[in-house]
């Protein structure tokens, strides 16, 4: 399984970005596909994931302003991220758990200013 994260770069506070990671590979039907995040000097967080079944859960720092979906067809999610803060700046990483594997694609920097 590979993971491809497009979509990352540097905004100033208060606009939107929409980071994409499209899965390749052996995918099977039921997984759970989300976005980490990791700043400087911190430790990778869970930012938000979406099950198969479209269920979704965020982090409380991202809620109401974070939307995940997902496009099962093209093994695709997505991440919208509007009302950006200078707190949101991260490398954000893909994230794809199926069965008993995870599996990570390469981060995308996301840089909000000011």
């Amino acid at each position: 399984v590979q993971l491809q994260a497009s979509g990352g770069g540097m905004v100033q506070a208060g606009e939107s970005l929409r980071l994409s990671c499209a899965a390749s590979g052996n995918i099977f039907g039921i997984n759970v596909m989300g976005w980490y995040r990791q700043a400087p000097g911190k430790q990778r967080e869970l930012v938000a994931a979406i099950g198969s079944g479209g269920v979704a859960t965020y982090s409380d720092s991202v809620k109401g302003r974070f939307t995940i979906f997902r496009d099962d067809a093209q093994n695709t999610v997505y991440l919208q991220m509007n009302s950006l803060k200078p707190a949101d700046t991260a490398v954000y990483y893909c994230n794809l758990a199926q069965r008993i594997m995870t599996y990570w694609g390469k981060g995308t920097q996301v840089t909000v200013s000011s």
